[in-house]
């Protein structure tokens, strides 16, 4: 029985702990996987005790050892379950440097798979069986065809000795501050980058992860659906159970995005569960999860929802608990969160059993770099919600110019140190040194520059946007996902997170930017059926009305049209691209 939580150690790697709970708790459950092999499937169970992760990981490692050196990457190209988990566990394990991928058939991301594995150079590949002649075929069509490819559960499997000697000894530890993975950074607003992080670093954030949501006093289960090459879900359903020794239960992202009610399911199966998810996800439950669904769950002991990897809405947080109050979901589990992957995840958080915290600041203000009070009721106002506060790291709101640390209530670039910042980025030593080693004028030691903006209020660090999303037009900020906030709540045939603003040179010199909203539209909706030039004349009102703002373009495409990152976010930056090369001149409303 998976009682009381035991008592964390203080190891600082991760194949020690997952060794410590092998010898103390050898039959408690360590990582289950939920498969739904058929569409109205309820899901088939596949777990292992922290005793057979422990074998299985001894036995990939052995494996390892003999196709490449320590210090070498081993490309994870696993689908989700237990395989990925031993992979990355056994990499480490190497003394080798994991580098959290996923197998060729993502739709939508080979050339980006194919330009991580040039980046990394991968002295192996690790799939899975039903994975691995894929695998093998899409290496032999990129630089990596003469890397082995090992799949992990073909290693012999060593779960069957019970003899300890017969049994690979298992190595020594890692050194902490080696660099344990390479976490390549999601493409958002850049190129991926294979972030650095070490074996101190990832102990060091999932233990101020399990305090931020109060999962180091509790038993808790960790339960996630959250891909695990995304840096959110190794390390919430990855390194932190194997740090507190919690269960994980995981599925498989696209088990999700079918059927939305599974994740509640595992939810309410789970008592105190612990989960984390993009705010499109809350919202997408909200309205897609029927009544039959809901009858009969009960979300009454789930302990924390963490909502994080882009903004957090007020109102999808209050649509996703008014949807399910009457399951016994508890208004204060919700936890919007701050992080991003150059601080291995976790940054900032909202603390269960505390109220949601929103802030009504007025806009003119904000655009000029001022965090002023508005009237709640005042419709022109942005509601913004805090992220909480940061757990053994400091934060500061500095301006980007003068590397000055801004007051309370002043919006500038958010810097972060601490124990869980990555050691830079792999390969890139200039970027590396501007990004991780910045200097913040009267405070000793390198800062992580984040990139995003934000401000302190009331001790809650806000987030209110990207420093290179900014939209300038006739020196006024404009904050991209304000407008598309906006414009989604224009029209009902605009579909609801899948949209992006973004500003494009004039084609006049000296005019400055000009406005584009390219926009999915609802699946509920056929193109052939909507009055696009209604949609725009609607989208174009509001947003002149509450920005001041005026579009030169709105662009109506269908479902999928808005290139998103390997986490789910949106790419302004790829739209951006694919609108000033044409790609949706056919479908423009003008």
């Amino acid at each position: 029985m998976d009682s009381r939580p035991p008592l964390i150690p203080a190891y600082r790697t991760l194949p020690e702990y997952v060794r410590h709970w092998a010898e103390t708790i050898p039959d408690r459950r360590a990582f289950t996987f939920v498969d739904h092999p058929a569409a109205r499937s309820r899901g088939v169970h596949r777990t292992l005790t922290w005793q057979g992760l422990d074998r299985r990981v001894r036995a990939l490692a052995a494996r390892l050892a003999g196709d490449a050196a320590p210090g070498s990457r081993v490309a994870l190209l696993c689908p989700q379950g237990t395989d990925y988990v031993t992979a990355f566990l056994a990499s480490l394990s190497a003394g080798m440097v994991a580098v959290p991928m996923y197998p060729p058939g993502l739709a939508g991301h080979a050339d980006r798979l194919a330009g991580v594995l040039a980046d990394a150079r991968p002295a192996v590949v690790v799939t899975s069986g039903r994975a691995q002649a894929e695998v093998e075929a899409f290496c032999g069509r990129s630089r990596t065809s003469r890397t082995p490819v090992v799949a992990a559960d073909l290693v012999s499997d060593l779960s069957a000795m019970t003899s300890p000697s017969a049994l690979p000894a298992p190595p020594g530890p890692p050194d902490a501050g080696a660099t344990a993975y390479l976490q390549y950074t999601s493409g958002s607003t850049r190129a991926p980058a294979g972030v650095e992080i070490t074996h101190a670093n990832v102990v060091a954030n999932a233990r101020q992860a399990l305090t931020a949501y109060g999962a180091d006093r509790h038993p808790v289960t960790c339960v996630g659906w959250l891909p695990l090459y995304h840096d959110m879900g190794l390390v919430l359903s990855v390194a932190a159970p194997v740090v507190a020794g919690h269960p994980s239960v995981l599925m498989d992202p696209t088990a999700f995005l079918h059927e939305p009610a599974r994740w509640l399911r595992l939810l309410a199966a789970h008592p105190h569960a612990v989960s984390a998810a993009p705010n499109f996800a809350y919202e997408y439950c909200a309205t897609a999860v029927t009544d039959v669904e809901k009858a009969g769950l009960r979300l009454d002991g789930v302990a924390a929802l963490v909502n994080g990897s882009e903004p957090v809405r007020p109102g999808t947080a209050d649509r996703f608990h008014a949807a399910f109050a009457a399951q016994g979901l508890a208004a204060d589990v919700h936890c919007p969160s701050y992080g991003l992957a150059e601080a291995t995840v976790f940054v900032s958080a909202s603390a269960p059993g505390e109220p949601l915290r929103r802030f009504a600041l007025d806009r003119d203000a904000l655009a000029a770099g001022k965090a002023l009070p508005a009237r709640p009721d005042d419709a022109d106002a942005v509601l913004l919600t805090g992220c909480g506060a940061p757990v053994d790291q400091q934060v500061r709101i500095v301006d980007p110019v003068s590397r000055t640390a801004l007051s309370e209530g002043e919006v500038g670039e958010i810097w972060v140190q601490g124990p869980n910042v990555g050691r830079g980025y792999w390969g890139k030593e200039p970027q590396s040194r501007r990004v991780f080693g910045a200097e913040l004028a009267g405070v000793p030691g390198g800062w992580l520059r984040t990139g995003d903006l934000g401000t302190l209020l009331e001790g809650q660090l806000t987030v209110t946007g990207r420093l290179k999303d900014l939209i300038v037009v006739d020196g006024r900020n404009h904050y991209p996902q304000d407008v598309e906030g906006t414009a989604q709540d224009a029209h009902p045939a605009v579909r609801r997170d899948r949209l992006a603003a973004f500003g494009v040179p004039s084609a006049r010199r000296g005019e400055g930017e000009r406005v584009v909203l390219v926009a999915e539209h609802a699946r509920t909706s056929r193109l052939d059926d909507i009055d696009v030039p209604a949609l725009a004349r609607a989208v174009r009102a509001a947003v002149s009305a509450r920005h001041g703002l005026r579009l030169a373009d709105v662009v109506l495409v269908a479902p999928g049209a808005v290139p998103r990152t390997s986490s789910g976010k949106v790419s302004r930056a790829l739209t951006r691209t694919r609108y000033l090369e044409g790609a949706y001149t056919a479908r423009s409303a003008g």
